[in-house]
Protein backbone atom coordinates (compact mmCIF):
# COMPACT_ATOMS: atom_id res chain seq x y z
CA UNK A 1 0.00 0.00 0.00
CA UNK A 2 1.74 3.04 -1.32
CA UNK A 3 1.94 5.87 2.06
CA UNK A 4 -0.09 9.38 2.05
CA UNK A 5 2.40 11.84 0.39
CA UNK A 6 3.32 14.87 3.22
CA UNK A 7 1.79 18.17 3.02
CA UNK A 8 4.48 20.50 1.35
CA UNK A 9 4.41 23.74 2.92
CA UNK A 10 5.51 27.44 2.35
CA UNK A 11 6.49 29.27 5.21
CA UNK A 12 6.38 33.48 4.72
CA UNK A 13 7.46 35.27 7.34
CA UNK A 14 10.29 38.49 7.72
CA UNK A 15 11.61 37.41 10.93
CA UNK A 16 13.64 34.82 11.28
CA UNK A 17 13.24 33.36 14.48
CA UNK A 18 9.22 32.86 13.75
CA UNK A 19 10.23 31.02 10.86
CA UNK A 20 12.95 29.00 12.72
CA UNK A 21 10.75 28.26 15.55
CA UNK A 22 7.37 26.54 13.08
CA UNK A 23 10.25 25.08 10.84
CA UNK A 24 11.48 23.21 14.34
CA UNK A 25 7.44 22.04 14.83
CA UNK A 26 7.16 20.94 11.10
CA UNK A 27 10.10 18.85 11.36
CA UNK A 28 8.48 16.78 14.37
CA UNK A 29 5.11 16.05 11.85
CA UNK A 30 5.61 13.04 9.39
CA UNK A 31 3.30 14.11 7.25
CA UNK A 32 3.88 17.94 6.77
CA UNK A 33 7.28 18.59 4.69
CA UNK A 34 8.63 21.88 4.66
CA UNK A 35 9.60 22.68 1.25
CA UNK A 36 10.59 26.28 1.50
CA UNK A 37 10.51 29.90 3.11
CA UNK A 38 10.38 33.60 2.01
CA UNK A 39 10.50 36.85 3.96
CA UNK A 40 8.12 38.73 1.92
CA UNK A 41 4.88 38.65 -0.31
CA UNK A 42 7.03 38.79 -3.88
CA UNK A 43 9.20 36.28 -2.66
CA UNK A 44 6.61 33.87 -1.34
CA UNK A 45 4.73 34.31 -5.29
CA UNK A 46 8.17 33.67 -6.60
CA UNK A 47 8.24 30.30 -4.27
CA UNK A 48 5.08 28.79 -5.05
CA UNK A 49 6.26 29.04 -8.86
CA UNK A 50 9.30 26.97 -7.95
CA UNK A 51 8.05 24.68 -5.31
CA UNK A 52 4.39 24.04 -5.99
CA UNK A 53 3.34 23.85 -2.28
CA UNK A 54 -0.27 22.72 -0.97
CA UNK A 55 -0.31 25.22 1.63
CA UNK A 56 1.38 28.52 2.40
CA UNK A 57 1.47 29.86 5.97
CA UNK A 58 1.26 33.36 5.68
CA UNK A 59 2.54 36.77 7.67
CA UNK A 60 0.32 39.99 7.05
CA UNK A 61 2.59 42.91 7.59
CA UNK A 62 5.51 42.07 5.98
CA UNK A 63 7.89 44.69 3.65
CA UNK A 64 7.45 44.83 -0.16
CA UNK A 65 4.64 43.54 -0.63
CA UNK A 66 1.72 42.69 2.12
CA UNK A 67 0.53 39.45 3.10
CA UNK A 68 -3.13 40.14 2.28
CA UNK A 69 -1.84 41.38 -1.71
CA UNK A 70 0.19 38.00 -1.43
CA UNK A 71 -2.83 35.64 -0.61
CA UNK A 72 -5.19 36.78 -3.47
CA UNK A 73 -2.27 36.84 -6.20
CA UNK A 74 -1.63 32.93 -4.97
CA UNK A 75 -5.44 32.44 -4.90
CA UNK A 76 -5.37 33.89 -8.60
CA UNK A 77 -2.77 31.99 -9.51
CA UNK A 78 -2.53 29.05 -8.50
CA UNK A 79 -6.17 28.01 -6.85
CA UNK A 80 -4.89 24.35 -5.86
CA UNK A 81 -3.00 26.06 -3.31
CA UNK A 82 -4.37 26.82 0.34
CA UNK A 83 -2.87 29.30 1.97
CA UNK A 84 -3.31 30.02 6.16
CA UNK A 85 -3.08 33.80 7.30
CA UNK A 86 -1.07 33.60 10.54
CA UNK A 87 -0.24 36.95 12.17
CA UNK A 88 -0.03 38.71 15.24
CA UNK A 89 -2.36 41.32 14.06
CA UNK A 90 -6.35 40.85 14.72
CA UNK A 91 -7.63 43.70 13.48
CA UNK A 92 -11.19 43.56 11.58
CA UNK A 93 -9.68 44.86 8.71
CA UNK A 94 -6.89 42.42 8.26
CA UNK A 95 -9.31 39.46 9.14
CA UNK A 96 -12.34 40.51 6.74
CA UNK A 97 -9.25 41.39 3.82
CA UNK A 98 -7.27 38.17 3.79
CA UNK A 99 -10.42 36.15 3.70
CA UNK A 100 -11.72 38.17 1.31
CA UNK A 101 -8.46 37.59 -0.28
CA UNK A 102 -8.92 33.72 -0.34
CA UNK A 103 -6.90 32.63 2.82
CA UNK A 104 -8.79 29.68 4.18
CA UNK A 105 -7.61 30.01 7.65
CA UNK A 106 -6.87 32.78 10.07
CA UNK A 107 -4.63 31.82 13.28
CA UNK A 108 -2.71 34.07 15.81
CA UNK A 109 1.02 33.22 16.18
CA UNK A 110 0.30 32.47 19.84
CA UNK A 111 -1.78 29.31 18.51
CA UNK A 112 -0.47 26.09 19.76
CA UNK A 113 1.75 23.44 17.72
CA UNK A 114 -1.67 20.94 17.74
CA UNK A 115 -3.95 23.43 16.55
CA UNK A 116 -1.43 25.09 13.61
CA UNK A 117 -0.77 21.22 12.94
CA UNK A 118 -4.30 20.43 12.37
CA UNK A 119 -5.32 23.59 10.57
CA UNK A 120 -2.66 22.31 7.88
CA UNK A 121 -4.19 19.28 7.28
CA UNK A 122 -7.53 20.98 7.52
CA UNK A 123 -6.40 23.36 5.07
CA UNK A 124 -4.93 20.56 2.59
CA UNK A 125 -8.46 19.24 2.96
CA UNK A 126 -10.43 22.34 1.63
CA UNK A 127 -11.58 23.11 5.04
CA UNK A 128 -11.48 26.13 6.94
CA UNK A 129 -9.67 27.47 10.31
CA UNK A 130 -10.44 30.63 12.28
CA UNK A 131 -9.04 31.57 15.42
CA UNK A 132 -11.84 32.43 18.06
CA UNK A 133 -10.83 35.74 18.00
CA UNK A 134 -11.20 35.68 13.89
CA UNK A 135 -14.60 34.25 14.13
CA UNK A 136 -15.85 36.77 17.25
CA UNK A 137 -14.20 39.90 15.10
CA UNK A 138 -16.47 38.09 11.69
CA UNK A 139 -19.52 37.66 14.13
CA UNK A 140 -19.61 41.30 15.43
CA UNK A 141 -19.27 43.13 12.24
CA UNK A 142 -21.90 40.96 10.43
CA UNK A 143 -24.00 42.28 13.63
CA UNK A 144 -22.99 46.29 13.20
CA UNK A 145 -25.48 48.34 11.60
CA UNK A 146 -24.69 49.40 7.44
CA UNK A 147 -22.68 52.66 7.46
CA UNK A 148 -23.93 54.71 4.67
CA UNK A 149 -21.30 54.53 2.01
CA UNK A 150 -18.62 52.02 3.28
CA UNK A 151 -19.47 50.02 0.01
CA UNK A 152 -17.89 52.77 -1.78
CA UNK A 153 -14.85 51.32 -4.12
CA UNK A 154 -11.90 54.21 -3.96
CA UNK A 155 -12.89 55.23 -7.75
CA UNK A 156 -16.32 55.46 -6.57
CA UNK A 157 -15.32 57.87 -3.65
CA UNK A 158 -12.80 60.24 -6.25
CA UNK A 159 -15.81 60.47 -8.35
CA UNK A 160 -17.98 61.21 -5.77
CA UNK A 161 -15.57 64.24 -4.30
CA UNK A 162 -15.37 65.41 -8.13
CA UNK A 163 -19.39 65.56 -8.38
CA UNK A 164 -19.25 67.54 -4.89
CA UNK A 165 -16.80 69.55 -6.34
CA UNK A 166 -19.57 70.48 -9.27
CA UNK A 167 -17.77 68.22 -12.09
CA UNK A 168 -19.93 67.22 -14.81
CA UNK A 169 -19.79 63.79 -15.98
CA UNK A 170 -17.45 64.59 -19.43
CA UNK A 171 -15.52 67.01 -16.52
CA UNK A 172 -14.73 64.02 -14.74
CA UNK A 173 -14.01 61.67 -17.82
CA UNK A 174 -11.22 64.30 -18.98
CA UNK A 175 -9.61 64.66 -15.49
CA UNK A 176 -9.59 60.92 -14.93
CA UNK A 177 -8.44 59.86 -18.07
CA UNK A 178 -11.51 57.18 -18.52
CA UNK A 179 -14.56 57.04 -20.89
CA UNK A 180 -17.63 59.31 -20.48
CA UNK A 181 -19.24 55.69 -20.41
CA UNK A 182 -17.20 54.56 -17.26
CA UNK A 183 -17.71 57.57 -15.54
CA UNK A 184 -21.67 57.13 -16.02
CA UNK A 185 -21.22 53.77 -14.70
CA UNK A 186 -19.58 55.01 -11.52
CA UNK A 187 -22.26 57.55 -11.40
CA UNK A 188 -25.08 55.04 -11.44
CA UNK A 189 -22.90 52.68 -9.20
CA UNK A 190 -23.15 55.66 -6.70
CA UNK A 191 -26.60 56.46 -6.86
CA UNK A 192 -27.18 52.82 -6.13
CA UNK A 193 -25.59 52.19 -3.47
CA UNK A 194 -26.41 55.46 -1.46
CA UNK A 195 -29.66 54.77 -2.34
CA UNK A 196 -30.58 58.28 -4.27
CA UNK A 197 -32.19 59.09 -7.71
CA UNK A 198 -30.32 62.40 -8.23
CA UNK A 199 -26.98 64.08 -8.26
CA UNK A 200 -27.97 66.45 -5.70
CA UNK A 201 -29.11 63.85 -3.14
CA UNK A 202 -25.79 62.11 -3.75
CA UNK A 203 -23.42 65.34 -2.98
CA UNK A 204 -26.35 66.45 -0.39
CA UNK A 205 -25.80 63.15 1.45
CA UNK A 206 -21.60 62.73 1.17
CA UNK A 207 -21.48 66.38 2.67
CA UNK A 208 -23.70 65.48 5.64
CA UNK A 209 -22.04 61.73 6.09
CA UNK A 210 -18.02 62.74 4.97
CA UNK A 211 -17.93 59.91 2.33
CA UNK A 212 -14.92 60.93 0.27
CA UNK A 213 -12.45 60.71 3.35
Amino acid sequence: MNEQKPIRILLVDDHDMVRRGIAVFLLTNDDLLLVGEAINGAEALEKCAELHPDVVLMDLMMPVMDGVTAIRLIRERYAEIQVIALTSFSEEKLVETSLKAGAIGYLYKNVSVDELAGAIRAAHAGRPTLAPEATKILIHKTTQPVTIGQDLTHREREILKLMIDGLSNPEIAKQLNVSRSTVKTHVSHILEKLDVKSRVEVVKLAIQYDLTA
